[in-house]
């Protein structure tokens, strides 16, 4: 997919806040730590379109991307930051949920993994509900420039197992540093999610 525009349109605190309109959506969920606004910002070719931070959990509202004019990517908040406060940590989850639960909007998630690392209590969990849900969702191990060939496809197995996935899923390793895997999920993406809703809109 040929990514022309990308715009910062609002950050909503919550459902109620989210923009009107019948854009399709795709939320971007996973850990506080799992490098998402860097995922962001390499899959529009954006330098900080999505501010990136040291310091994980900065992330704490629902905000709004739209591409191309045509569909949005929501980046969600993080969660499983430990220096977060609990009764933050509650919000956030409310929020999150009740946003996946209930905006009609919404095509589908992709799901940040850190391929580093076995997927947390927390990833499992999402996961498992995001299926139960009927939800579609794209899995991406992210910061794959991190470790060897060899050592990607082990930590990939790992994965695999720990969410205990078929071989014909897709689990696609991502660089936000080299653009590994950004034309395979816009392909994903573009003959997935988005293909009933943007029939114009074609993989390279």
């Amino acid at each position: 997919m040929k990514i022309v525009s990308a715009d910062f349109i609002k950050s909503a605190n919550g459902l109620k806040d989210c923009p009107a309109g019948e854009f399709p959506e795709i939320a971007l969920a996973g850990r506080s730590n799992v490098g998402k606004s860097s995922f962001f910002n390499r899959m529009v070719n954006r330098k900080s379109l999505a501010r990136t931070s040291n310091t994980p959990g900065r992330t704490r509202l629902i905000n709004y991307f739209l591409v191309n004019g045509s569909f949005y990517l929501v980046d969600l908040p993080g969660y499983g930051y430990a220096r977060v406060p609990e009764k933050m940590k509650v919000e956030w989850g409310k929020n999150i949920r009740d946003y996946l639960e209930n905006r009609g909007n919404l095509e589908g998630v992709v799901l940040l993994l850190d391929i580093r690392h076995r997927p947390t209590e927390m990833d499992v969990n999402l996961h498992g509900w995001l299926e139960q849900a009927g939800i579609p969702v794209i899995l991406v191990a992210t910061k794959a420039d991190k470790l060897s060939k060899s050592q990607a496809l082990n930590q990939l197995n790992i994965i695999r197992k720990s969410l205990d996935l078929d071989d014909e899923r897709p689990l696609v390793p991502f660089s936000a540093k080299t653009g590994q895997g950004r034309d395979e999920l816009w392909n994903i993406i573009s003959n997935g999610f988005l293909s009933e809703n943007l029939p114009e809109l074609k993989p390279f």
